[in-house]
């Protein structure tokens, strides 16, 4: 029903919405004849009136083309997901194959992270800019019992201010017990910018919610790789948690917005800056039965609890951050930013526990102020920013952020980036509270220290990057239990260096109306333990072929992707925390995973068919995305993506 709701208002507003006349839409005369006028004659749009934009002002234009790019973006997240390991159903979460899509940010965040790969982050929103109102409907095909949808309008009420409303949403059964996706993503955003150009703001409000069905696995990995043909039906196939489930949800206030202090333009500007965000997020794992039983034995999957059934973990989050600085602007210099940053934290449970070995608190609170510098660069084919900061509070920490870009010409651009950071911890490293008694910390982590350097080529002959990394004090969650049918799970801190290198290389290869799509990926960890464990190596390969028919009305494009990494100790999926633990008695991979799929465009209209993992049946049932957790079976999904230009 909200789903029918959402359409009916999209295209109302469609059909209803008022558009500036010099857009070329018709317009009716109020004089007394009341009769209507013939429409204004306009030149029709171009592409590059319909910008896309994000935080950073990066800007690029809405492409409606069917590239090959298209087809790797074709998924729930509406990205390239090289490097993610997808679970059997959609919207559940992504085990981690490449260490270097990693982000650093030295404030705490929730926690919880494997639950956040479907929620959308301040970097996730985009802002608009359309001479006609544009709406964008996005479906696929889900596993079972659902579909995908995500809806996008946005308009321009005048060539200065623009709003966009969208929607994303997903139900999926899945083909497993227990594994059911209810997602929703409502966003809002707003631009404006004064006739003057001297007042700029950005704005979008998020509402989030992930349910997921919780399952832990399947408990038999011999009859799911048996041939026997009563488990290909994957529902006969015994789970461990037969009634848990998890639920994430969050509401996000953010403004960006600047003025200039003098009154017009020149080569030298001042201008005053300030961001808000203002972010509450809750989390829930819930667990009706607790004691399982396996072959007449029974056991609980993560200990002992305080209760006997019913298990209710709720954690609760909310963050304040200001950011407010000045900026000085000389149009031949640069950007000179001196900025203070104010954030807010509380972190919380409803109880204080008293246990035999301490007491467990209810809540993290803490206000960390910071001061800040940053510098742009921007002339010819040049193009840098830096950027220091420093907490001087009583939780500290203090980044060095470094980037610079050199454009030889449209074919060839270079970059170099260094990042030297320490950051606080995530809250729940330090606290957690669980009806489980094995899953109730307090911890006093040092700060983790991030050491990188990555050089990136993009060139006519081919793309490449590579990465090092150091790491001290890294955080992570450690198996504690050996047991086969028990996962206990807490945090841990690395007392020594662990070093990682990365090279990552991509190369197309064109001969007449077929292509070769190469990505291959190396990595390679130095540590003295194997606490942080990555597969060798990564690669995706595509052949496919493109041409056009029916007089170049419709353009089709079909191939085969391989996708395949080496085989590692995995990491391993905890329910309760929702969090991806380092494990070294299972080692998966070195299967291969081929989807052959055709695309079409016609028009605005591009439409996919794919046939996802069909080589599953002919090529063995070991194929994993997490210990005990599958991939996914072979099936066939379609579904299209549709742009209107009112």
């Amino acid at each position: 029903m909200k789903f029918h709701l959402f359409f009916a208002f999209f295209f109302l507003s469609i059909s209803a919405f008022a558009q500036d006349p010099s857009l070329g839409l018709t317009r009716r005369d109020t004089t007394k004849t009341g009769l209507t006028k013939p429409p204004l004659v306009a030149p029709k749009a171009k592409h590059e009136q319909y910008k896309i934009y994000t935080l950073e002002r990066d800007t690029t234009y809405v492409d409606t083309s069917l590239t090959i790019q298209s087809e790797y973006k074709y998924n729930y997240l509406r990205k390239d997901i090289f490097g993610l390991q997808q679970f059997a159903n959609e919207g559940q979460t992504y085990n981690k194959l490449f260490f270097g899509l990693n982000q650093y940010n030295p404030y705490p965040d929730f926690g919880f992270r494997s639950k956040q790969f479907g929620y959308l982050q301040l970097d996730d929103i985009n802002y608009y800019s359309v001479a006609t109102p544009l709406t964008e409907l996005y479906f696929k095909t889900v596993m079972e019992q659902g579909q995908s949808v995500d809806a996008l309008i946005t308009a321009n009420t005048s060539e200065r201010f623009n709003f966009s409303i969208g929607y994303r949403g997903l139900r999926s059964l899945g083909k497993y017990i227990n594994q059911l996706s209810s997602i929703g993503n409502f966003r809002f955003t707003t631009s404006y910018v004064t006739a003057n150009k001297r007042y700029l703001i950005n704005g979008h409000f998020t509402g989030q919610d992930i349910l997921n069905g919780e399952n832990g696995g399947i408990v038999s990995l011999d009859d799911f790789e048996s041939d026997d043909q009563d488990f290909k039906n994957r529902a006969r196939l015994q789970v461990f948690l037969d009634d848990a489930k998890s639920f994430l949800k969050g509401k996000r206030f953010f403004i960006d917005h600047n003025f200039r202090v003098n009154s017009k333009e020149s080569s030298n500007n001042l201008y005053i800056n300030h961001q808000f965000n203002l972010e509450n997020k809750f989390f829930e794992f819930n667990q009706v039965t607790i004691s399982k039983t396996i072959n007449n034995v029974p056991f609980n999957r993560f200990g002992n609890s305080y209760v006997v059934s019913n298990i209710n973990d709720q954690t609760r989050y909310q963050r304040l951050y200001n950011k407010l600085g000045a900026t000085y602007e000389n149009k031949t210099l640069g950007l000179f930013q001196f900025f203070v940053e104010d954030f807010k934290y509380v972190y919380k449970y409803d109880k204080v526990l008293i246990l035999e070995d301490g007491i467990i608190p209810n809540q993290l609170s803490e206000r960390i102020n910071a001061l800040g510098g940053q510098y742009q660069y921007q002339k010819n084919n040049w193009k840098g920013k830096f950027l220091v900061s420093k907490a001087i509070s009583n939780q500290t920490f203090s980044t060095i952020d470094a980037n610079v870009n050199y454009k030889l010409n449209d074919k060839n651009n270079f970059s170099l980036q260094y990042q030297n950071i320490s950051r606080i911890p995530n809250h729940n490293f330090i606290l957690h509270q669980s009806s489980y008694e094995n899953y109730n910390w307090k911890n006093n982590f040092d700060n983790e220290k991030i050491n990188k350097i990555e050089v990136t080529a993009n060139t006519q002959w081919l793309n490449a990057s590579a990465e090092f990394t150091t790491l001290n004090d890294y955080l992570y969650f450690s198996d504690d239990d050996a047991t086969y049918n028990v996962q206990l799970v807490s945090p841990k801190q690395y007392q020594n260096t662990i070093s990682y290198l990365s090279f990552r290389v991509s190369k197309e290869i064109k001969y007449k109306k077929f292509a070769l799509d190469n990505t291959i990926l190396y990595q390679n960890v130095s540590q003295e333990d194997n606490i942080l464990n990555v597969p060798q190596i990564v690669s995706r390969n595509t052949l496919y072929f493109t041409d056009y028919f029916f007089k170049k009305a419709l353009f089709l494009q079909t191939g085969v992707t391989l996708n395949y990494f080496t085989k590692y100790s995995m990491d391993d999926y905890n329910s309760v925390l929702g969090e991806f633990f380092t494990q070294n008695d299972t080692k998966q991979g070195n299967f291969p995973m081929l989807d052959f799929f055709v695309n079409a465009r016609i028009r605005q209209t591009r439409i996919f068919v794919k046939a996802e993992h069909f080589n599953s049946g002919f090529t063995g049932n070991k194929f994993y995305s997490a210990p005990n957790t599958p991939y996914r079976d072979f099936m066939v999904r379609f579904g299209l993506v549709w742009n209107f230009f009112q």
